[in-house]
């Protein structure tokens, strides 16, 4: 992971875009902790989809909570 300062960022965008394309993320330093940090966007769907499936597990992990205690609904097909 690589860290800089704005004015840096601006300076060298190119070569900061390229790290992060290529797998490096870029951690943008911001007055009041407010940073922020470049991804590529194949790493940005990679985050996106490992937290959908995490909320569907726990919706699945939900629903066998509830047919665990009796709170199931049983329909015919």
């Amino acid at each position: 992971m690589i860290a800089t300062k704005p004015i840096d960022l601006r300076a060298n965008l190119k070569t900061y875009l390229d790290n992060a394309f290529n797998g490096e993320p870029v951690i943008v330093s911001r007055k009041n902790n407010q940073n922020v940090v470049i991804l590529s966007e194949r790493e940005y769907n990679d985050l996106m989809k490992t937290k959908r499936n995490a909320e569907y597990l726990a919706k699945l992990q939900r629903g066998i909570c509830a047919l665990n205690t009796g709170k199931g609904i049983e329909h015919d097909e």
